[in-house]
């Protein structure tokens, strides 16, 4: 089997092959371009039994891999980290792009069940859709801190709820209310009410499209009691497809819920994990905190930890570990079902009846 290792950049993609026991064959180097690629291809042509392996960039590499995966190629993705402690015990000294595309391919050759890439479909939508929104939101927080003093100053007796600066009605007020001033801090304040106006707006309308996607396609991830839309959303778009994940450990040790282990001799230790994705561990966070809240099933498990003697902290730590293999075992079962109903042969169509006025001519 033959291995290409894919160092990838903005203008120039290097490829370097080499074989089954990482001795390097042959070094390509295109622009990152139609063209490059098509020159990729017709390189590939001299090698048998092809495996692709391309740096963890899919900002620089989803062009070339849904151009290498539309001609049939096996594309495996292979994290940065793993690379730094390949190049450091090559023979080779230094950094370069064919030193880097080779340690990519040598990882590949070293390392089992590496995440394999797969042609964008709704996983790529929800996470572009889910990050979209999360941006609009931290874009209309900014301009509600400021426009809060702005309206302070023009009238210190304006009282305004919390969260309130996102209701269609009190915004219309809030404007209607500043046209009887004059001046620029009035008019600066219209323009920001506006302005999360049309945020508002654009962000239930995003919130609307990521509701039918994630209740289309993932229905199982949505019945994890304290899950909510925009929590599945941020799952989904992160974990970029959970079969990529041998076992719940491995998904938790992703997320960041699984602890690290911290002993050396008879009693085992394990310390809180800092690293994995932090924005599911969030929506986990926000999932068991939710529970607890509404008394669903995971405070029974909570209460029983408490009472171990559990603090509190360690309690939802606990607890956060459970919610991520419950969402793993529901997104696999999510994606079960999406292969069985896209294999499944389409049902028979339905006998159709014959024309009336056939029958009236008869």
């Amino acid at each position: 089997m033959t291995v290409i290792g894919i160092d990838a950049h903005k203008n120039w993609h290097t490829l370097v092959a080499v074989d089954e026991v990482g001795k390097r064959i042959d070094v390509l180097t295109v622009e990152a371009r139609p063209a490059g690629h098509q020159k990729i291809m017709a390189w590939l042509e001299q090698f048998d039994g092809v495996c692709i392996a391309v740096e963890d960039c899919r900002h620089l590499t989803r062009r070339l891999e849904a151009d290498l995966l539309d001609a049939g190629h096996k594309v495996v993705r292979v994290h940065t980290r793993l690379m730094a402690g390949m190049r450091r015990s090559g023979r080779e000294l230094g950094k370069s792009d064919p030193i880097d595309a080779e340690a990519v391919a040598r990882v590949a050759l070293r390392e089992d069940d590496l995440p394999t890439a797969e042609l964008p479909g709704p996983v790529r939508e929800i996470k572009l859709l889910s990050d979209h929104r999360r941006s609009l939101v931290s874009r209309r927080t900014a301009m509600q801190s400021k426009v809060r003093w702005f309206l302070h100053e023009i009238d210190p007796e304006l009282q305004i709820p919390s969260r309130a600066l996102r209701r269609y009605h009190l915004l219309d007020e809030l404007i209607a209310r500043l046209y009887e001033h004059t001046g620029a801090v009035a008019e600066i304040a219209r323009d920001l009410l506006e302005d999360i106006r049309s945020l508002t707006r654009r962000i239930n309308e995003i919130e609307s499209r990521l509701t039918k996607l994630v209740r289309a396609d993932h229905p199982r991830l949505l019945e994890v009691p304290g899950l909510g839309v925009l929590g599945a959303a941020t799952i989904i778009g992160e974990t970029a497809g959970v079969r990529r994940f041998k076992s719940k450990d491995a998904f938790a040790r992703f997320n960041g819920t699984a602890p690290i282990p911290v002993w050396s001799g008879n009693k085992v230790r394990v310390r809180l994990s800092r690293g994995g994705n932090r924005r599911i561990n969030t929506a986990l966070h926000m999932a068991a905190v939710t529970q607890l809240r509404l008394g669903a099933e995971g405070t029974a498990y909570y209460d029983k930890l408490i009472a171990s003697g559990k603090t509190r902290t360690e309690a939802l730590r606990l607890l956060r570990r459970r919610l991520s293999d419950r969402v793993f075992a529901a997104m696999r079962a999510d994606e079960t079902r999406a292969v069985l109903y896209a294999t499944s042969p389409p049902p028979p169509a339905a006998p159709q009846a014959p024309n009336a006025a056939l029958q009236t001519a008869a």
